[in-house]
């Protein structure tokens, strides 16, 4: 039998779940209709998987990180960078970044709405801050989607070692951003952050475009939180460590920050929006394109996580069927590892991410099959693979794809 050539790896953000009384004690997996991922099941080998160990609720940036074979304790930097790169900012080393929100504040300085009442389009916003500089450090700002923002401080003697700005509630003030350490350098930067707040808010707050937007009765954009900062640094990218070029297919921002980070090209794909709206039949197409030039192709579908946050089981499992509808050319793929799993559970009951393993199948040569027949968070935990952590997973990949380094002699 022959070894695959290329991988395909499909990422279905927060896809694993509990079982939800309004499914019948079924998970949408479970409920969905799949003929096609049952059909990859059965021609493969299936799993589950605990991205960061048993138990553990993994955030989507360090999941990823761990699922392609960088361990976060090594390479983790914070959610700014990421965020930052995946607005294509270009960032220098030592730089400091974070995410970011356009938010709204009374008069007495009270989180009125963390998302200035989902504003459709931060970019104006953004232009009024970026570029300004206080004590030697500029400041670059970058409109993302909606109300994001990305963050990004640039100067000497500066640390990622501060606190949030965001409580990531409504109904108090923002916080004081205070240094996490006794260190010169983490008191510099989080003096530096607080009157840049404070510079920022006094410009919105008088600015003629929230003059317009309170006139129509619009919540104005007039503060802006912080959270998730970070100190970028370059680190060996995927084609150095495993000998594959590497490309990323995915809508929202995180996830093509994810790639650029590690050095993987991102494809751009019309329709492909990091919502529940995304064009999954574009990116699947664009992915088997891809392979044509690639040795690994990543594709992230985000819509089971929205889903799963919003507490929408019905919505899930019928995004669960759009998924199984756009997967079905890959049954046609030959010499291709096809992965299919989950970075993170998320189930509708909670709202939130949890520490529940997620199912994996790997289909192609050289797979083991086992007598697993349907794509679902049980019966993969009855099938041949068992990852204790994600970095185990592309050690399989390697591993059937006789790319493996040989430990010992």
């Amino acid at each position: 039998m022959s070894v695959p050539k290329k991988a395909l790896l499909v990422i279905c953000d927060g896809l694993g779940d509990r079982p939800c009384k309004e499914l019948a004690n079924k998970t949408p997996l479970e409920a969905a209709k799949k003929p096609n991922l049952n059909a990859l099941a059965k021609d493969g080998a299936c799993g589950i998987m605990s991205p960061l160990g048993a138990g553990i609720r993994a955030g989507s940036d360090t999941a990823h990180l761990s699922i392609f074979g960088y361990n976060i304790k090594r390479y983790y930097l914070g959610r700014g960078p990421l965020e930052a790169l995946g607005l294509k900012m270009q960032l220098q080393q030592g730089d400091i970044a974070f995410r970011a929100n356009l938010a709204t504040v009374d008069k007495k300085g009270v989180i009125i709405d963390r998302r200035a009442g989902r504003i459709d389009n931060s970019e104006p916003f953004a232009e009024l801050l970026n570029g300004m500089e206080i004590k030697g450090i500029k400041f670059i700002i970058k409109a993302g989607t909606a109300h994001r923002l990305a963050l990004v401080m640039r100067g000497k003697g500066l640390s990622p070692n501060i606190s949030d700005s965001d409580p990531h509630k409504e109904g108090i003030k923002p916080l004081e951003i205070k240094p996490l350490d006794d260190s010169k350098e983490a008191a510099f930067t989080a003096k530096v952050l607080n009157e840049f707040l404070a510079k920022a808010h006094k410009i919105l707050a008088g600015h003629k475009l929230n003059k317009e937007r309170k006139k129509q009765g619009l919540m104005e954009a007039n503060f802006v939180l912080t959270r998730g900062a970070g100190v970028f640094k370059r680190i060996p990218s995927f084609e150095e460590r495993f000998r594959m070029k590497a490309c990323c297919i995915a809508g929202a921002g995180l996830y093509k920050g994810i790639a650029r980070f590690i050095g993987m090209d991102v494809l751009d794909v019309e329709g492909a929006t990091g919502k529940a709206n995304t064009n999954i039949n574009a990116k699947i197409s664009k992915a088997i394109e891809a392979l044509g030039e690639y040795d690994f192709v990543f594709v992230h579908i985000k819509g089971c996580d929205v889903f799963g946050h919003d507490g929408n089981a019905k919505g899930k499992r019928e995004f669960i069927e759009r998924i199984d509808s756009a997967l079905k050319p890959l049954l046609k793929l030959k010499d291709v590892l096809v992965i299919i799993t989950a970075d993170h559970s998320t189930p509708c009951c909670m709202k939130d991410h949890s520490g529940d393993a997620v199912p994996v199948l790997l289909r192609g040569p050289g797979v083991r099959t086992d007598d697993v027949t349907e794509f679902t968070e049980r019966a993969c935990a009855k099938g041949y693979y068992r990852f204790d952590k994600g970095m185990e997973l592309m050690n399989e990949i390697l591993n059937l794809m006789n790319k493996a380094e040989l430990v010992g002699s």
